[in-house]
């Protein structure tokens, strides 16, 4: 269960509503010099040279990219997985993407452009495990190791699997 500030939560039950939400990508990898920060939402004026517009959080620029993400589901059954799409505006992307053989780290966060410091909903540390781009959009496959969902303790002493114990 999230707990919602008492803002989010109006909005979201509101028929109608000023509030916007606003998603904000950080994927790192350690080839980047710096964490590339994208914004859904073109919330305010990041600079003038060149033109930039995004959401600044917490004293980070996110830029302004249209994209949109799909929420993880929430099942004991398969390890957390989702899907982001960027709509692929910024030409620079592509050689970024060629260039990293390992997965890199992606945390998505959910604000409201009335505050952009405080984060509504977070999704940290899911590894960018496949991109496929076209002259239209990227798309990156998201998901948790799947290490953390794994059984534990793996082998147990039962008749199936250690007949020779029980006979």
């Amino acid at each position: 269960m999230r707990l919602l500030s008492l803002t989010a939560r109006m909005a979201a039950y509101a028929e109608q509503t000023g509030e916007v939400v606003v998603g904000l990508v950080t994927i790192s990898h350690p080839s980047l010099d710096t964490p590339l920060r994208f914004s859904s939402d073109p919330t305010t004026r990041l600079s003038t040279d060149p033109l930039l517009y995004g959401t600044a959080s917490r004293g980070n620029p996110y830029n302004f990219l249209p994209m949109s993400i799909a929420l993880p589901e929430d099942s004991d059954d398969t390890p957390p997985a989702t899907k982001l799409v960027i709509d692929n505006v910024a030409r620079d992307m592509i050689p970024t993407i060629r260039s990293v053989s390992t997965p890199g780290q992606v945390t998505t966060e959910f604000v409201l452009a009335s505050s952009p410091d405080t984060v509504e909903a977070t999704w940290p540390n899911f590894d960018l495990v496949n991109s496929t781009y076209d002259s239209g959009q990227v798309t990156c496959d998201l998901t948790v190791d799947a290490m953390a969902t794994e059984p534990f303790p793996y082998g147990t002493f039962t008749p199936a699997q250690f007949p020779g114990l029980f006979g």
